[in-house]
């Protein structure tokens, strides 16, 4: 029996096929070929024109439109049809010759002259997105892409009777005939009037005081700093020298960070310290000069000329905490400070080329952020740390060792308390130097030191608790006797005043002995 060829529906011609394969550069196109392409671009024009038959149904239309099939073509992942489209019909021209029959279109004689002084044609319009405004700090900014803004007399009539909004007035010219209304509104041009930005001048009292607070700020003179920085912190009326003074700080961090002039970027934190704690300044608006700075002083590689003898660890210090108070003052969940912060000190402490006074100010950073930062971010990388402090390269160099006591110091600092809550007793020893390296040494004896001290102080607490019910004496308000900061090892003397009682036993006196007492920051220098 011979095989006998059934089509289901129609398909392309394979005939059209080799046509319009000649027409690319394809002459010897065979027979099996034609038909399964025919019978492959078939099945998918078919697909194409269902999908488009769904956005007709869908449209309430009986007509097939272009837009459809364009539709259609998106909805598979083809790039649909760009540019404009023909209304009329291509027109074909039918040739034959040899057998062969062959349309072709008919190509028009163009003029040189014509084409060349023609204008040209226009380029469709891209999309494009553009974002603005929708209100600020809760006003509506009056753009194009907003709404007039209502009176409330209009919003309470409206809300009252919602039918008078539909009662369109009919305004007559002066002719008195009446407006047509869309067409007479469209016939007014707008002129959108752009106020042009102004520079405020300060007042000459303004430029005087502004002149005299930042010299004593950074000037040699520490009681006219300590008075500088009382009246940033405290002035009210600081509103409009306030983005100069921010933009006197971020110049003075550039220019002092190049020159490692520490002195004066400690002057420059105490005076972002200063504006920070002025309850009457708001600083949000002048974050993108603050916070470089801020940040500036944190993880730059050098901020002194001699780090292995200046404490530029202080202000590293001082910095973090200042970076901290102003992501919990200010992060929201729109700027996300906090979370931008995070990670510029992460990628700090990630690299392997970072130096380590970097290091040691993103870890001081993290820290300062809080209990969670310290768990998420600062563990699990001891122990890539530690295997880098132990290194030949930091170990032989001695401004690089110094910097890995710091790193490790400060490791130990921040880690044990969060570690002590985490990881339950009995600590053992092995296991931090196999989790944290050879720092978990320094941790564990951290660890086990903090929760001697714990139950320490819980026991006594407990004795003076017993002792105090059992005692019927008044306790008196303790006196405490402030001593000057020298340097060297400071008493504080605790006297506990007593009412005369007879049969009473002698006041005790109480001593604390603390080594190089320092306030929350104070100049290395002094």
């Amino acid at each position: 029996m011979g095989e006998i060829e059934v089509n289901y529906g129609s398909t392309l011609p394979t005939e059209s096929l080799k046509v319009i394969a000649e027409s690319v550069g394809i002459g010897n196109l065979s027979d099996d070929a034609a038909k399964e392409i025919s019978d492959s671009a078939t099945y998918r024009l078919k697909l194409v024109l269902q999908e488009s038959k769904k956005f007709m149904m869908h449209s309430n239309r009986c007509k097939l439109l272009p837009s459809d099939i364009d539709n259609a073509l998106k909805v598979f992942g083809i790039e649909p049809i760009y540019g404009f489209h023909a209304k009329e019909h291509v027109p074909f021209r039918y040739a034959s010759g040899g057998g062969r029959e062959l349309h072709f279109i008919d190509d028009k004689d163009i003029d040189l002259i014509e084409f060349v002084n023609a204008p040209l044609a226009k380029l469709p319009l891209e999309i494009s997105i553009r974002c603005h405004w929708l209100a600020i700090d809760g006003v509506q900014p009056t753009v194009p892409e907003n709404p007039p803004s209502v009176s409330k007399d209009v919003q309470k009539l409206e809300c009252v009777d919602p039918l008078n909004k539909l009662k369109k007035p009919i305004d007559k010219e002066v002719s008195g005939r009446p407006s047509t209304g869309k067409a007479q509104k469209l016939r007014n041009v707008e002129t959108v009037h752009v106020k042009q930005l102004a520079t405020h001048e300060l007042s000459v009292e303004q430029q005087l005081y502004y002149k005299e607070i930042t010299e004593a700020c950074v000037g040699s003179d520490e009681s006219r700093r300590a008075e500088a920085l009382q009246s940033l912190s405290s002035d009210p009326g600081l509103h409009e020298m306030l983005p100069r003074m921010c933009t006197f700080i971020a110049e003075g961090v550039k220019v002092n960070v190049v020159q490692n002039n520490l002195a004066l970027l400690i002057y420059l934190m105490r005076m972002v310290k200063a504006l920070l704690d002025n309850p009457a300044l708001y600083l949000e608006k002048y974050l993108h000069e603050i916070i470089p700075s801020v940040v500036t002083c944190v993880v730059s590689k050098q901020l002194c000329m001699r780090p292995e003898i200046d404490n530029h660890w202080a202000l590293r210090d001082f910095a973090s905490r200042l970076m901290a108070q102003i992501c919990k003052m200010f992060n929201t969940p729109t700027n996300n400070v906090q979370t931008r912060i995070t990670r510029v000190f992460t990628n700090a402490t990630n690299s392997d080329k970072t130096a380590l006074p970097s290091v040691y100010g993103a870890l001081e950073g993290l820290a300062e952020l809080g209990t969670e930062t310290i768990k998420v971010f600062v563990i699990p990388r001891v122990h890539m740390i530690s295997d880098r402090l132990d290194s030949p390269e930091v170990t032989q160099n001695n401004v690089d060792r110094i910097s890995g006591n710091q790193i490790k110091n400060l490791l130990c600092k921040i880690l044990t308390p969060v570690l002590k809550i985490t990881h339950s007793p009995p600590d053992n020893l092995d296991e931090y130097k196999k989790e944290f390296g050879s720092v978990g040494v320094q941790l564990h004896a951290a660890v086990c030191k903090a929760r001697i001290t714990t139950t320490t102080q819980s026991t006594s607490n407990q004795t003076v608790t017993q002792t105090n019910t059992q005692s019927k004496t008044v306790v008196g308000r303790p006196v405490v006797a402030t001593t000057s900061n020298t340097g060297n090892p400071q008493k504080y003397v605790l006297m506990s005043q007593r009412p005369v009682v007879a049969q009473t036993p002698p006041n005790k006196t109480v001593y604390i002995s603390q080594q190089n007492i320092k306030s929350e920051f104070q100049d290395p220098s002094n």
